[in-house]
C-alpha cells in the first residue's frame, strides 16, 4: 500500500491493492486528513511485528488492523507461543515489513503442506499396490 498522494485539490488519494489483485483508491478530504494524521495515544515504538514482545517467538501473527491514518495502521497481535496480545499503531513500513514475513511464513506452509499430501498420496499408494499383488481387494471394496 502506497502512502498518500496530494491531488491539486488538497485531497488525498492512497492506492490499496486488495488480495484479489484488484486496486482501489481511498480519497481522504483535507479536513480528515489533519485530523487523522494526529498522533495516536499509545502508539508502539517501532520494531519486528512477528517477533514476540515477551517471549521472542518469530510466530506472532495480526488478529485485527485497521487504518490509523495516512500512512500508519493500528494492529492487534497474538504470540501463540505465550498467548501474549497487544495492539500498537505502526508506521506503513513496519507493516509492509510484517506483511512480507506473513507472506513468506504462508509460502513455507504451503510448501510443507504439499510435501506431506505427496508422502501421505505415496504411501496409500504402496499399500493399494500391496493390496493389489496379494489379490486382497474384492470388487465389493469399491
Amino acid at each position: 500500500m502506497a502512502a498518500g498522494t496530494p491531488t491539486p485539490e488538497g485531497h488525498y488519494v492512497k492506492r490499496v491493492t486488495l488480495p484479489s489483485g484488484k486496486t482501489i483508491e481511498v480519497v481522504y478530504f483535507e479536513s480528515a486528513r489533519i485530523e487523522r494524521e494526529q498522533p495516536v495515544p499509545g502508539s508502539a515504538p517501532s520494531r519486528e511485528l512477528h517477533i514476540c514482545a515477551d517471549c521472542a517467538s518469530q510466530l506472532v501473527y495480526p488478529t485485527q488492523w485497521d487504518e490509523a491514518g495516512l500512512e500508519n495502521w493500528e494492529v492487534s497481535l497474538r504470540c501463540p507461543n505465550c498467548e501474549l496480545t497487544s495492539t500498537g499503531v505502526f508506521s506503513q513500513d513496519l507493516v509492509d515489513a510484517f506483511d512480507e514475513v506473513l507472506d513468506e511464513g504462508t509460502e513455507q506452509l504451503v510448501s510443507d503442506l504439499r510435501q506431506l499430501t505427496q508422502a501421505n498420496m505415496s504411501e496409500e499408494i504402496d499399500r493399494f499396490v500391496k493390496a493389489l499383488d496379494a489379490e486382497a481387494l474384492l470388487p465389493e471394496d469399491f
